[in-house]
């Protein structure tokens, strides 16, 4: 117990230190100067990305050239502190590829150290499609090697979201296949309309999951039953989803497509009041301590207890409560 709590004490960067930390733009932003209309001006003079939208929501684009295929939008007013990742790659039905992965491993980043946003929903904006897995026209076109780097890389993004300090939730308002659905067992929390359909079918294409849905789908549903899943290539359902563990929430489908994504901003509306360093600390303790024998678990729990204890949040919600009022969380 004692070694364990070393080994959490000197790490490197926790999730507590994401919680606190100030907004941060990767590096390559960084440095980069803000024209008069409150633009990025990007290296050679190229598009430039907009700090805040006209509309009532602002967005963060990532890429300066070519087309946007994943991007970020902050809710505003009383749903503030949600903020929705939107996959947007109509044409290949938000595919896997090069352009696609490397979005959203620059928004995951930013993301990561962005103590404003209290929850995160991933979300599609292609109607009937979560994310239909791997870039199958990419990958023809790589070797033994690259094909193996790429899925590493595939591997390592699922794992940053995955690590995000905050509650992350997968609305999957139709076909999540494949990397598809890894992406959205990277998430704490799954929605689902029932017309969804589920399935790590890598086996029908002589592959096995390779991005964290072989360890994570045995977790959720347990052993038998994920080694059915994945040795068969079933799809399933919404409904058989729920059944099975594997969502939260399933609903049924609505003419507009997005039944889904509402049942996950309801959900998201539920952790918004909440103490926001305490959800933070409640989520490492659970991750970490899954991993580990019940011992060492509870020395996780510990640390992330104590780590609670100091913040004005924690003395909001005692004076919340005697005063009778609800509590207003700042986060600090």
């Amino acid at each position: 117990m004692a070694a364990v709590l070393r080994r959490l004490a000197v790490q490197r960067c926790s999730l507590w230190r994401c919680s606190v930390a100030p907004l941060r733009f990767p590096q390559r932003l960084k440095h980069r100067e803000l024209n008069r209309d409150g633009t990025l001006v990007l290296a050679g003079g190229s598009r430039s990305l907009s700090a805040r939208s006209r509309g009532e929501s602002r967005w963060q684009h990532t890429e300066a050239q070519g087309s946007v295929e994943v991007d970020v939008k902050r809710l505003e007013g009383q749903d503030e502190g949600i903020a929705e990742v939107l996959m947007c790659r109509h044409r290949a039905r938000n595919a896997l590829g090069h352009a696609f992965v490397s979005q959203m491993r620059e928004l995951v980043f930013s993301l990561s150290s962005d103590s404003a946003v209290r929850v995160v929903i991933f979300r599609s904006l292609v109607p009937g499609v979560f994310c239909a897995g791997a870039d199958l026209k990419e990958r023809a076109l790589m070797n033994d090697s690259e094909s193996d780097l790429f899925v590493q890389g595939l591997r390592s993004l699922m794992s940053q979201i995955a690590l995000l300090p905050m509650p992350t939730i997968a609305a999957m308002d139709g076909v999540a296949l494949g990397g598809g659905l890894e992406l959205a067992l990277a998430c704490d929390l799954r929605t689902a309309s029932y017309s969804a359909q589920m399935g790590l079918i890598e086996t029908t294409r002589g592959l096995l999951p390779g991005a964290g849905g072989s360890q994570r789908l045995p977790r959720m549903v347990g052993i038998t039953l994920a080694k059915e899943l994945i040795f068969t290539g079933r799809r399933v359902g919404g409904q058989a989803a729920l059944e099975m563990g594997l969502v939260n929430r399933a609903v049924e489908e609505n003419q507009t497509g997005d039944a889904a994504y509402k049942e996950a901003l309801t959900l998201a509306r539920e952790i918004l009041p909440q103490a926001p360093v305490a959800v933070r600390m409640a989520k490492e303790a659970i991750n970490r301590g899954v991993e580990v024998d019940i011992g060492s678990g509870m020395a996780i729990e510990r640390m992330c207890y104590a780590r609670v204890i100091p913040t004005r949040d924690r003395q909001e919600g005692m004076a919340a409560f005697i005063e009778k009022r609800p509590p207003r969380y700042t986060g600090e």
